[in-house]
C-alpha cells in the first residue's frame, strides 16, 4: 500500500504539470498536489506508527487526504480543466485508496476494542 499511495503521488504529480496556468488551474494543481502527496506521507507515517492508536489516528487523516484528493479531481472536471475520460483512472484509484483505507480502520479500531476486552 505505501507503494500504492506513492504512485498514486506521482500520477497526480504528472497530471497538476499539464493544468493550466491560469489562478484556477493553479488553485486546482497546489490543493490536490497537496492532498495526494500527504496521502503516501501520512500512509508511511501510519505504518511507523508507536502504538495502534496512532496508527489509527494516522489513518483517520490519510482517509481525509485521499478523499480531499477526490474532490480536487473531481472540481478539475467540472471546471473543464481536464477531460474525465483522462483522469478516469485516477479517480478510481483515489476511490479504491479510501475504501482500503477505510477498511483498514475499521479493522484496526475492531482489533482494538477486541485486545481491550480479552484483558478484562
Amino acid at each position: 500500500m505505501q507503494d500504492r499511495t506513492k504512485k498514486f503521488a506521482l500520477r497526480v504529480a504528472r497530471l497538476v504539470a499539464t493544468l493550466p496556468n491560469m489562478p484556477f488551474g493553479r488553485t486546482i494543481a497546489n490543493q490536490i498536489i497537496r492532498s495526494a502527496t500527504s496521502v503516501a506521507a501520512n500512509y508511511r507515517a501510519a505504518c511507523r506508527g508507536r502504538s495502534r492508536a496512532e496508527f489509527i489516528a494516522k489513518l483517520g487523516i490519510t482517509i481525509e487526504e485521499a478523499d480531499e484528493s477526490l474532490f480536487w479531481l473531481e472540481l478539475a472536471i467540472a471546471g473543464k480543466l481536464v477531460k474525465k475520460e483522462l483522469v478516469k483512472s485516477l479517480l478510481d484509484e483515489a476511490n479504491e485508496i479510501t475504501a482500503i483505507l477505510v477498511a483498514s480502520r475499521k479493522s484496526a479500531t475492531k482489533n482494538k476494542s477486541t485486545i481491550g476486552n480479552l484483558k478484562s
